[in-house]
């Protein structure tokens, strides 16, 4: 028989695997296998390797026994074999009410979900001045990995399972505790890195239970800090290119040293390569507390707010497009009670800057209820500082008491607001937005349907009060506008030509 050639060899076409579909949305695959895990993929034939002796190509010589690694390169197998054992998979049982289709007879019969999900144990923690027994280990996962769970398994990277509960659970971060049944021998517990201090660019390493294959390893580095991904108001998520799919929810993402510096959360089903992480200093803020209470208990001002972009801060006399905007005060909430007004520019909390609106949601939650804290302002292009005395926040989901103004614009004829573009109406109420110009100062600012509230703080209830308040405005300045939008006030910068 003759020999193949190289050529002959390389073109050689080979049955591909099946690809699995990631699900799209956040973290756990709903899973619905009662085979074992992997049964549904198919094996892919072996490949064929070139080179060394005995494979028809002299001169060449066999591979290393050892790879070397590369300077400067990560040695991601001797980081995994190290840590692997503190990652977990788990298993969660749900029963839900059968869908409004079910056939006769199956309205009652709850039906049986299971969810999969990835965690790792953390460290003994003290609790009440004891320590807890040294068999008794605790698992950090997602807080959406668990929800609704009846019951919760937990399988070792030894294959062991253990039956696991829910020790606390923190909805606003994503993060959950489980307690461990008693268990001879755990592993290690994973160590807690300073997420503060990584760097975009450095190399990290995800392990956890990707479609409930078990184990899975994938490295990357960390392609961005501080993401806003509209997950939950504490949004401050790491991002990276390591592989992250449904069922890495509540896996370590490790540091090169071996510390878990973020928990894989988050997915972006329309991207590729992107995945997020909560920071570990977020976990270790709220671990104690979680473990000890089975909850986190934070402070809240009481205020709406909003971002600011360059026109908004050049009509609010800032210097930069720094800080928080309070676009509303809640009614006898702690902001008001302090004096807090709509229109004032929030910078810090007890001396840590908000450099974005997103910060301040953050900076507050790091204080419980009762909790003084002190808030550096600009008022009116002035500065001012306030103390205040925060409340509890409860479940954390902010609420508002408004609703949505259904309001008609009055029939008469609109009239027009040269400066910005725009054409206004009166209301019973007030004024309103009918339209904007393309390519006019306001586009992209003020949107139809806006109530207009105040200009540069003066109040306006009509049409002609608006276009003489707008009218004074002189040239290259920015207006200062409050509306009221989706039954929520805002403010608007617009910059006059």
């Amino acid at each position: 028989m003759a020999r193949r050639t190289l050529s002959a060899l390389l073109s050689a076409r080979l049955a591909p695997a099946v690809v699995l579909a990631a699900l799209a949305g956040f973290g756990c695959q709903r899973a619905t296998m009662t085979g074992p895990p992997g049964s549904h993929v198919t094996v892919a034939p072996p490949a064929i390797v070139l080179g060394g002796s005995g494979h028809g190509l002299p001169n060449t010589p066999p591979p290393f026994a050892t790879p070397p690694m590369l300077p400067g390169t990560v040695d991601v197998a001797t980081l995994a074999a190290k840590v692997k054992g503190s990652v977990v998979s788990i298993t969660t049982l749900q029963r839900a009410k059968p869908p409004s289709y079910a056939p006769p007879g199956y309205d009652d019969a709850p039906m049986e979900q299971h969810a999969l999900g990835s965690g790792f144990l953390v460290d003994f923690i003290k609790g009440d001045g004891k320590d807890i027994g040294k068999d008794i280990g605790h698992v950090v996962t997602n807080a959406h990995v668990v929800e609704g769970a009846e019951r919760v398994r937990v399988r070792l990277a030894d294959d062991r399972e253990i039956e696991a509960r829910v020790k606390g659970r923190d909805r606003l971060l994503d993060l959950a505790v489980l307690e461990l049944a008693p268990t001879k021998d755990l592993p290690p517990p994973v160590s807690l890195g300073s997420s503060a201090d990584l760097r975009v660019g450095e190399y990290v390493v995800a392990i956890g239970n990707p479609f409930g294959l078990g184990h899975t390893v994938t490295a990357g580095i960390v392609s961005a800090k501080g993401r806003t991904i509209g997950a939950g108001p504490y949004d401050d998520f790491i991002q990276t290119d390591a592989s992250i799919n449904p069922g890495n929810s509540g896996g370590p993402l490790f540091d090169t040293k071996g510390e878990v510096i973020g928990i894989n959360t988050a997915i972006n089903p329309n991207g590729k390569g992107i995945g997020f992480a909560i920071p570990s200093d977020a976990l270790r803020e709220v671990l104690p507390s979680l473990v000890k209470d089975g909850k986190v208990e934070r402070g809240r001002l009481g205020v709406h707010i909003q971002g600011i972009d360059a026109p908004l801060a050049k009509a609010l006399g800032l210097e930069s497009a720094k800080g928080a905007l309070v676009a509303d005060v809640e009614p006898n909430g702690p902001g008001a009670s302090a004096g807090l007004l709509s229109g004032d520019v929030i910078l810090a909390i007890d001396g840590e800057e908000v450099t974005h609106a997103t910060d301040l949601p953050r900076l507050v939650a790091k204080h419980g209820p009762g909790a003084k804290v002190t808030l550096k302002l600009m008022r009116k292009k002035a500065p001012l500082t306030l103390d205040v005395t925060l409340a509890a926040l409860g479940d954390g989901r902010p609420t508002s008491d408004e609703e949505e103004d259904q309001q008609e614009p009055a029939a008469a004829t609109p009239k027009p607001s040269g400066k910005l573009g725009i054409k206004l109406g009166d209301t019973v109420d007030g004024v309103v937005v009918l339209s904007v110009a393309k390519n006019a100062p306001a586009e992209g600012e003020l949107l139809p349907g806006d109530e207009i509230l105040a200009i540069d703080g003066t109040e306006v209830n009509s049409t002609a009060a608006t276009a003489k308040a707008i009218g004074a405005a002189k040239s290259g300045t920015a207006v200062l506008i409050e509306v009221r939008r989706g039954g929520e006030r805002r403010f608007v910068g617009v910059q006059l030509g």
